[in-house]
């Protein structure tokens, strides 16, 4: 049976929430999901995972330190990702505050690999973003997202 994860670094709690958010849509999507602060995650379990799900704050329009190790761990195991369901969100203390750009970021590294990343037409294109704390607006995206990656995931691994 496929599974997921949703893997996030968060000073503030405002990426942990959405984390949560995303973690809990995917199991209410039924697919099986853990969701674990990335201190929590060693590589290698990374590869056990059907979607990977990641979330970042944005630091000066980039993604964490913390999440572009664990991508970078990764290289040395390149192309085992391929095939895999790919996601990613964040949150950042302002508008234009480089949200989309550390999504991108991570989406990149996730194209790299082969993982497969769906956009969306309807709502936040890249995934959900948060400006400070999310509201309602970003719960209903993280919802949304979640379900979203949890039917593809179901769907390519039927």
């Amino acid at each position: 049976m496929a599974k997921g994860i949703v893997i996030y670094y968060s000073r503030s709690g405002n990426t942990k929430e959405m984390a949560q958010i995303i973690a809990k849509s995917m199991k209410d999507s039924e697919l099986p999901t853990e969701c674990k602060s990335i201190s929590d995650v060693s590589p290698d379990e990374v590869f056990s995972y059907d979607a990977i799900v990641l979330g970042s704050p944005t630091y000066y329009g980039q993604m964490a330190a913390p999440v572009k190790q664990l991508i970078d761990d990764l290289v040395s195991r390149h192309g085992q990702l391929d095939g895999k369901v790919g996601a990613a969100f964040s949150s950042s203390a302002n508008i234009a505050g480089g949200n989309e750009t550390t999504i991108m970021g991570i989406i990149e590294a996730m194209l790299i690999s082969g993982m497969v990343v769906q956009g969306d037409a309807k709502g936040d294109h890249y995934g959900p973003v948060s400006i400070g704390k999310p509201d309602k607006r970003v719960e209903t995206q993280c919802i949304r997202r979640g379900k979203r990656i949890a039917e593809l995931t179901k769907k390519l691994t039927a």
